[in-house]
């Protein structure tokens, strides 16, 4: 059996195309393209949801709460060898009132509770990835009135998510370095950024798994 990689996130890893307002192809997701690139010695589990945050209740839509799914989520895929989380986007909406260190302390406890889960083929290894910041822009986009001010604190995540990575001993990997943002609502990954992500991390999971 193939090394089992989870890839846990939001709409930016469930794959969610701003021009369509739909979902990109299998062939143009992010996990699509790491499944091809690293061939079949991996399994590449998807696990994004749109609107998923670290570890908030959302007042408006149900099962959000990222640290609730975890473990169910973990242990119906065990055992597992890598887990990916890509989350914070959506911890940055206005109605949260959260500071990008109340976020990353938020990932803090997903990432306690991953390697308290008893999912792991060996020991835990995770990888953190700090979401591509959200552009000004979005705050005049069409979904101006779902995430409100949000952009100024979306680009001081990276600086908390590393820190965070760092002291609980996580690989880090900054998608700001890879992520353009489509040109309509400026807070989901462009199809080239995907294409650039997968290879990014296929290059750090070769080298950890």
């Amino acid at each position: 059996m193939g090394k089992r990689i989870v890839c846990f996130g939001d709409s930016n890893t469930w794959g969610y195309d701003a021009v369509t307002n739909g979902r990109f192809p299998d062939d143009v997701r992010w996990t699509g393209i790491l499944k091809k690139l690293l061939g079949e010695n991996y399994t590449i589990i998807e696990e994004g949801l749109c609107g998923r945050t670290t570890v908030l209740e959302d007042p408006l839509n149900e099962g959000m709460n990222g640290l609730k799914y975890l473990n169910p989520c973990l242990m119906s895929h065990s055992e597992i060898d890598y887990l990916v989380i890509m989350l914070g986007t959506n911890d940055c909406k206005q109605r949260y009132a959260l500071t990008a260190k109340n976020i990353a302390d938020g990932l803090k406890r997903l990432i306690i509770k991953a390697k308290e889960t008893p999912a792991w083929a060996k020991k835990p290894q995770i990888l953190v990835v700090a979401p591509a910041p959200i552009e000004p822009e979005c705050e005049q986009s069409p979904v101006a009135g779902e995430m409100g001010i949000c952009s100024e604190k979306s680009r001081a995540l990276a600086k908390e998510m590393k820190l965070c990575a760092k002291e609980l001993g996580c690989d880090f990997f900054d998608a700001e370095q890879i992520g353009t943002m489509n040109q309509i609502d400026h807070m989901h990954l462009d199809k080239e950024s995907h294409a650039r992500l997968a290879e990014a991390l296929a290059s750090m999971i070769r080298e950890r798994v």
